[in-house]
């Protein structure tokens, strides 16, 4: 994964996001970005690259595009670790079209923190999250999927290898799942431990279920707009938009 070489927050220090599905808020003395979606209203996709095979390099770069083409979402963060081409680390699924398979092999880094997880979005358009291996044995059929690690939260509870405070300050983000359905895209706009980072899934968003994406170079928009991580690398993008004939 590629270093980040500074914070960088949107007009507002991230204020711009009190309206629609975002609002800023603290907890446990930190402040964070939420974004919560009801999948009735909303579709989920990831996206890597532009259609001569390059990656997008960041959700800047990425909401320019999108907003070139007509159609910029709703929301938009980085989706999940890349080597250092900028490919997936980990499965990765975009409309239908597996372009790096699941990963369950040990090894170093948050990523082989066990368990991970995947974020997914099934054929019917359902919205998940789950640990890699019931991912595995769910044998689902994928419009879009995402691989990352560790999973912060696992059926309601902390990911075991999680300490409750660890001396590791960064900027983090993720996605969750609450029980009833909700998906919660979030970034902590101070440095915080995963402790922190986990909690606030459970105890402040009540996901049931909750990945952790990526940290240091955590970046997210709403609409045209960078809050966070404006100049910052990214391999996938994971993206909400308005679901067509929704309200």
């Amino acid at each position: 994964m590629l270093a980040a070489v500074g914070l960088v927050l949107g007009t507002g220090d991230g204020l711009a996001a009190q309206n629609g599905p975002c609002v800023q808020e603290s907890f446990e003395g930190a402040r964070y970005l939420s974004c919560t979606f009801d999948p009735a209203r909303t579709e989920f996709a990831v996206h890597h690259g532009r259609a001569d095979g390059t990656a997008h390099g960041s959700v800047r770069a990425f909401i320019a595009a999108q907003a070139a083409a007509g159609t910029v979402p709703t929301v938009a963060m980085n989706g999940g670790m890349y080597h250092a081409d900028l490919s997936p680390v980990g499965l990765y699924v975009e409309d239908g079209r597996e372009r790096m398979g699941l990963v369950t092999s040990d090894g170093p880094g948050n990523f082989h923190l066990k368990p991970n997880g995947v974020f997914f979005v099934t054929e019917d358009g359902e919205p998940g999250v789950l640990e890699t291996k019931a991912f595995a044995e769910a044998n689902l059929s994928m419009r879009h999927a995402t691989q990352s690690g560790p999973m912060l939260v696992i059926d309601g509870a902390i990911h075991p290898r999680i300490l409750p405070n660890g001396s590791t300050r960064f900027i983090r983000n993720g996605v969750g799942v609450t029980v009833d359905g909700s998906v919660v895209f979030a970034v902590s706009l101070d440095r915080v431990s995963f402790g922190n980072f986990a909690r606030f899934f459970r105890d402040h968003a009540g996901a049931r279920n909750a990945l952790f994406l990526d940290g240091k170079v955590s970046a997210l928009a709403i609409g045209p707009d960078m809050q966070i991580g404006s100049w910052f690398p990214a391999g996938p993008i994971l993206a909400a938009y308005p679901k067509a004939g929704g309200d």
